[in-house]
């Protein structure tokens, strides 16, 4: 819904605290006490004093839009208001916002620096109305509304014109960044020659961002996410001379010192090519969905050859109309789906349908009085698009070659795997799949005890024996967090000592979890290799897909962290820092070391460890795809001599041979979407869950009812380097410095509220407050927690909706709170018994005694037997318990929440885990009837 002039009247304090963020975020300036003349409803109080509020982020693109509105709003009162204080005087944010803006302005395309000082000219010679038609033009731009095609004479130039016009232009538009040194005259030129070049029979059209700096392309590409592409031009200069925020100049300087330039071409002359190569390495390693290019004059030849890794293509100035092409090209790539394509062609051709499903063509629906609402609810596209044909432009899941696997192909691209496979039935079954494809019965899988349920039956399936992995308990919440690295370590090495190393095939965690912890998967698996260096690992990124599109969360996704562990094993740096470490870890006759001095180094795998991660994505989750829509992706160097047949074979036993056609299709321009506006969307979901939490930490009554969770509480101190809470709200550069040495960070997506002081257990909140009441989902919760997630879908309306929800809430039990009886005293809460470690697989299955791991498997059909199960209550298994006996689970006891299996087949059932399961008051627990007990193995 459009906002209204109105709504930007009632909202002036919060235009007057975002630009004073905006101000300090740009320009390191301290927002100085602002007068807007006299108190009225339609204007802030007089004297209001400005502070920075945290909850609005250091992201540009949300400064510039709420500065642009601002002034909009502020200058209106000027051609429109009765105020007779002179407002542009007295009002000191709009001239910190023309200044921030002229800053930022740099980094965007269309209007820049100089349209700013116009404005500010116009606004200083009272010509208010002009300039009030100027800053419109940009708002009207900034939230996509249509522009007048006849833009009036005062507007500038011919240039500035055409930029106008073409904004009620439907095609879609992207920027393409420039790096060179240059005088204004020579931008206009070259924002000339691209409209010249520009035709009506352009699928796209794209406007240029010229910066004279490394640094400033640095700060382009971080705060601009319209740019899909970059030309690098040699002269340009390494330093800016803009007034960045300390923020972005910290980012910036983290961003480029984690890239370590190439070596230069032997044959080259070329004194800038170092600097060249090393701005290339970082813009791709900070946006690696951007097309690079280089425009060069002498030694052309022998830089095409030595930049090819870098750069897509190399150019000469001259060639304006050959780049011009590229760029089109380039961004129609990202823009093709082939299979979400062929579906439309499908549904546009005239076919005889002589094969199964009625429904196709809408045959059994639209003639029918019975069910053709369910054309009119979905719409015929739907029925229409229904087949079970491949051929005729179509394909097939189960042996892709044509659109299927260049949508396929194209996923992979995106999310930097080397190959990557569609699910239609959700991540529980990718899961299967990737388990049976890589281990075999008897094989010692580690896996985290508290991950998805799917995990745990795959294990079971497979008859591979599970090593459970303990994460750190969050008794204080009733959940847990992750695996600590040292635990991982320690039973790798218990292992070893045992002589059983060999027979640990796999290690699986899950990242992020449901609560948002995020592990260092580089870290972990370097480590971990160095241990034994032929493991595999599957990360489950059920709730992780959209992190491979932000520069700071895509370092700790399973893809990213495989290349860089790929590309640092083979560094001779690496190969040195290996060998020194070898001498401290083994004895000269090759004995290891004591356990504690691998446990408290940072262990370094060898150069020849093999590089084999599999990551399973919910991508329906966090990203756009229909419900059920996952994928699997593969960065196994081994793919084809160990793995590819046995992946095909358990791809065949899980995956449907009537797979739906629009999940897969959702899946391929899903990809499409986070290709070509992943970075905005992304940056946009992590700023307003922070605006959230904000919120809610400075609101009065907010914070007096419900508390933020932090890193603090989420993540042992020992687990974290960085000591900010909450480190975005710090700044990007705070969260890439925590998420680059942090053991464990915290998505900052999710936000999870303490609710204890409201008197109600998260379950009663979630549905009879939040849902019932005011409409507002949730999907996790524990005893006195909730989690609100963002996503990319979540708007700015949708947070202050929940805000205001919050706050009636808040008011409510308040209110309860104070008409309470204080002579009838509360009901004693039932204090939360520790959350119970696994207990031990029972002797008949355990493996030996020493470790962990056990034959689930065997439990399980031993539990599938008639005359093998009995069904015990509560009290009488506790009563056994007490009395010495050791109950034997027959089957998988999974309460939601929290959502993990509390027994599995084959474990001791011990007092513990009665003692957890008997406060629970979660209303579905999958494996335990209430009525009949727990299903226990009968003694032989």
């Amino acid at each position: 819904m459009t906002r209204t002039e109105s709504d930007y009247d009632m909202s002036a304090d919060a235009f007057r605290r975002g630009l004073g963020t905006i101000d300090m975020a740009m320009t390191g300036s301290i927002p100085l006490p602002s007068h807007a003349g006299t108190a009225t409803q339609e204007s802030p109080a007089a004297g209001a004093s400005l502070e920075r509020d945290p909850g609005m982020p250091a992201s540009t693109w949300r400064m510039r839009s709420d500065a642009w509105e601002y002034l909009r709003f502020a200058v209106k009162r000027l051609v429109y208001g009765n105020d007779d204080v002179d407002l542009l005087a007295s009002d000191g944010e709009i001239r910190r916002s023309l200044r921030s803006l002229e800053t930022v302005e740099m980094y965007w395309a269309g209007f820049g620096q100089r349209y700013v000082a116009a404005i500010t000219e116009l606004l200083e010679a009272g010509d208010y109305r002009v300039a009030l038609d100027r800053i419109g033009r940009v708002v009207n731009r900034l939230r996509g509304d249509t522009v007048p095609e006849e833009p009036r004479d005062e507007f500038g130039d011919e240039q500035e014109r055409s930029e106008f016009t073409a904004d009620a232009d439907p095609r879609p538009r992207f920027e393409v960044l420039i790096v060179d040194e240059t005088t204004p005259t020579e931008r206009d030129a070259t924002r000339s020659e691209a409209l010249r070049l520009r035709s009506s029979a352009d699928d796209f059209i794209y406007e240029f961002v010229i910066v004279p700096s490394a640094d400033d392309a640095v700060a382009a590409v971080l705060t601009n996410p319209n740019i899909l592409a970059c030309v690098v031009r040699p002269g340009f200069s390494e330093r800016t001379r803009q007034r960045l925020s300390r923020d972005l100049r910290e980012t910036i300087d983290l961003a480029r010192a984690e890239v370590a330039p190439g070596s230069a071409p032997a044959r080259s002359s070329l004194a800038s090519v170092q600097r060249v190569l090393g701005l290339a390495d970082t813009l791709a390693a900070i946006r690696p969905e951007l097309d690079l290019y280089l425009m060069a004059g002498a030694h052309i030849e022998d830089l095409a050859g030595a930049l090819t890794r870098r750069f897509r293509r190399v150019f000469r100035r001259e060639d304006q109309l050959e780049l011009h092409l590229s760029l089109l090209r380039r961004v129609s790539h990202l823009y093709d789906t082939p299979f979400f394509s062929a579906i439309q062609d499908h549904a546009r051709r005239p076919v005889g349908v002589f094969h199964a499903l009625p429904v196709a063509r809408g045959g059994s629906v639209v003639s029918s009085k019975w069910i053709k609402d369910l054309a009119d609810f979905y719409g015929l596209n739907l029925l229409l698009a229904e087949t079970s044909a491949t051929s005729g432009g179509l394909d097939s899941l189960l042996a892709p070659v044509r659109t299927l696997k260049k949508a396929q192909e194209l996923a992979a691209r995106a999310y930097g795997a080397k190959h990557t496979f569609f699910v239609t039935n959700g991540t529980s079954t990718a899961n299967k799949i990737v388990h049976q494809a890589l281990v075999a019965p008897n094989d010692v899988v580690m896996v985290d005890r508290n991950c998805h349920k799917s995990h745990h039956h795959a294990v079971m399936l497979t008859g591979a024996r599970p090593a459970y992995l303990e994460a750190y308990p969050l008794n204080d919440f009733a959940f847990y967090g992750a695996v600590p690295l040292d635990r991982i370590k320690q039973l790798l090495l218990d292992y070893r000592a045992a002589g059983r190393l060999d027979e640990v095939r796999m290690i699986t965690l899950t990242n992020c979890t449901f609560d948002g912890i995020v592990y260092d998967p580089e870290r972990v698996m370097a480590e971990c290799l160095a241990i034994k260096p032929d493991l595999v690992f599957l990360w489950d990124e059920a709730w992780f897909a959209f992190a491979a599109f932000h520069p700071v969360t895509r370092r700790r996704t399973a893809m990213a962290a495989a290349k860089r562990l790929e590309q640092h094993l083979g560094s001779t740096a690496h190969a040195a820092a290996y060998r020194e470490q070898q001498e401290r870890l083994f004895t000269p006759d090759g004995t290891p070391a004591a356990d504690e001095l691998w446990i408290s180094e940072r262990l370094i795998p060898a150069p020849s460890a093999r590089i084999r991660v599999y990551a399973t994505q919910s991508t329906h989750k966090t990203l756009t795809a229909l419900r059920q829509g996952s994928m699997i992706h593969v960065y196994d160097q081994d793919w084809v001599r160990e793995a590819e047949e046995a992946f095909h074979e358990a791809y065949m036993t899980h995956t449907s041979t009537s797979p739906n056609y629009q999940i897969l299709s959702s899946l391929d321009i899903g990809r499409r979407q986070v290709e070509l506006e992943g970075f905005e969307l992304v940056q946009r979901q992590l700023d307003l869950a922070t605006s959230l939490s904000q919120a809610i930490a400075r609101h009065p009554l907010l914070r007096r009812t419900f508390r933020v969770l932090t890193a603090h509480d989420l993540v042992p101190g020992d687990n974290r380097e960085i000591g900010r809470p909450m480190p975005l709200r710090d700044g990007l550069s705070s969260m890439w410095q925590a998420w680059a040495t942090d053991e464990f960070v915290v998505d900052p997506s999710r936000i999870t509220i303490e609710i204890s002081r409201t008197g109600v257990d998260g379950d009663t909140f979630k549905h009879e407050h939040l849902m019932d009441r005011y409409g507002i989902q949730v999907n996790k919760t524990s005893r006195n927690t909730v989690l609100f997630m963002t996503n990319i879908g979540t708007s700015r309306s949708a947070i202050a909706y929940l805000i205001e929800v919050l706050v009636k809430l808040a008011e409510r039990f308040e209110e309860q709170q104070a008409q309470r009886d204080p002579e009838i005293p509360l009901p004693a809460e039932v204090p939360m018994p520790p959350l119970p470690d696994f207990s031990a697989f029972a002797a008949k299955y355990a493996t030996d005694a020493l470790l962990p791991d056990g034959d689930m498997r065997a439990a399980f059909f031993r539990g599938q037997q008639r005359g093998a199960v009995e069904h015990v209550r509560h009290d009488e298994l506790r009563e056994r318990v007490a009395g010495g006996a050791q109950p034997i689970s027959a089957g998988f006891v999974t309460p939601y929440p929290p959502g993990f299996p509390v027994l599995v087949p084959g474990q001791l059932i011990t007092a513990e885990v009665l003692d957890f399961m008997a406060v629970l008051d979660t209303r579905e627990i999958h494996g335990y009837d209430p009525l009949r007990g727990y299903r226990i193995l009968r003694e032989a």
